[in-house]
């Protein structure tokens, strides 16, 4: 069983404000430390995007250069998104139990510690819906808890969840690094301002 943190990936055909790899729209990106340069460049690409919104005005002027206008969003909007969530799969058969729906984004990650030591119950967006809930000492994962002909559903012991969603938070780290050191050489002027975004993106808590 695999849990990983994945971001929901749109063709980017004509962009050209640094290298992004080739990707179809509506597929997922796993985050981790392993990703090419293209790849990272895909995934600032894609999270700038989520946010390239015009901000209001007590956020500063809209840049008139091409970069500085899509990353405006991203540097200076309080409350950041980033399309995907933690995917969970059995890699033996190829069966995934929780995809990130629909409006799901990965900064809401912490959820699943909502699942472990909280509420006990959360939901990953929608189309599908997928569900986790504490039962007892198990977790219950539903891919589609909303699906009338039925839904793959999984128990799992709440200690392998919590180490599922340690590794998935590592891979997110792991990500950052690789984003941070990637933004050092696309994006030499926005290197700190990206870097400290992405991680307010993903819900990152930063250590010196």
């Amino acid at each position: 069983m695999v849990m990983q943190p994945v971001l929901e990936i749109f063709a980017a055909d004509d962009f050209a404000l640094w290298p992004v790899g080739e990707h179809e729209s509506y597929g997922y990106l796993v985050l981790d430390g392993e990703l090419t340069p293209a790849e990272v460049g895909t995934a600032v690409m894609r999270i700038a995007d989520c946010n390239n919104f015009e901000p209001e005005e007590e956020h500063g002027p809209y840049p008139t250069d091409p970069l500085g206008a899509f990353l405006h969003g991203l540097l200076t909007m309080p409350n950041l998104f980033a399309a995907g969530g933690f995917r969970v799969t059995d890699i033996a058969t190829d069966t995934v139990f929780v995809e990130p729906g629909c409006c799901n984004g990965l900064e809401t990650w912490r959820d699943w510690r909502e699942v472990l030591d909280g509420t006990g119950c959360s939901y990953f967006g929608h189309d599908p819906s997928s569900a986790a809930e504490r039962v007892g000492d198990t977790v219950r994962l539903t891919l589609d808890a909303d699906a009338k002909d039925g839904s793959p559903v999984i128990e799992l012991p709440m200690d392998q969840v919590r180490a599922l969603v340690t590794g998935a938070e590592a891979d997110l780290r792991d990500f950052h690094s690789l984003a941070g050191t990637w933004a050092e050489q696309h994006l030499p002027t926005h290197a700190v301002a990206v870097t400290a975004a992405l991680a307010r993106a993903l819900d990152l808590e930063l250590t010196e």
